[in-house]
């Protein structure tokens, strides 16, 4: 079976590195969007869902570059704030958003609410647009509850926020290792990793029919 080349719409480095981990054992060499000579291409993403700005800047790639492209969308979703943040949790507290002001915000919103109503989820939305211009859509979620203070030195955004259900540790205390097996996006790969399969399952079917 020949190799697949994949894009994906980034370049943050830790990215990439978690993504060929994933896919490592598959028929598939992973490039960031500058090594694949995307580099110049950046995307708005004025979606109103995670589906939406995944799909954007996959699509944008694929204009481009005739392999697979996949880029992918996250949001913390809090129940008792009606979903909030949500697909704006990058840039919840304004435009010069920093990890810091949107952690004051959240905690300010949810001042007063005890521990057993702040229930929440992270959700990573990964679009696949593939060589023939077909799109797929991969999902993973992560459950949990927003604790009332900032917790642990590891982690970004609102890690030190969500403590995780079954651990009763934030992100930020359990560490990356342990964050990149149960994470949203963790499991998002993960269910990447297995449309992957199918789709290659399915051609190398297809070759063994036409032979």
């Amino acid at each position: 079976m020949s190799r697949k080349t994949l894009i994906v719409s980034s370049d943050n480095s830790h990215k990439i590195t978690e993504i060929k981990n994933i896919l490592k054992e598959l028929p598939i060499t992973v490039l960031s969007k500058t090594e694949a000579g995307c580099g110049d291409i950046e995307v708005i993403e004025d979606g109103d869902t995670l589906e939406e700005n995944a799909t954007k800047k996959a699509l944008e790639i694929a204009k481009k570059a005739n392999f697979i492209v996949i880029a992918d969308d996250t949001g913390l979703f809090v129940d008792k704030l009606n979903g909030e943040p949500g697909v704006y949790s990058a840039r919840y507290s304004g435009d010069n958003a920093t990890y810091e002001s949107n952690n004051k915000k959240l905690l300010e919103n949810l001042e007063g609410a005890p521990l057993e109503e702040r229930t929440a989820k992270f959700k990573t939305v990964i679009a696949i647009v593939l060589e023939d211009k077909r799109m797929k859509l991969a999902s993973g979620e992560c459950k949990g509850k927003i604790g009332f203070e900032p917790k642990g030195e590891n982690g970004f955004g609102y890690d030190p926020l969500f403590i995780v259900d079954g651990y009763e540790k934030t992100f930020a205390e359990l560490g990356e290792e342990i964050k990149n097996t149960i994470s949203h996006r963790a499991n998002a790969l993960e269910n990447l990793k297995e449309e992957l399969k199918k789709l290659l399952k399915e051609e190398q079917n297809e070759n063994s029919n036409n032979k």
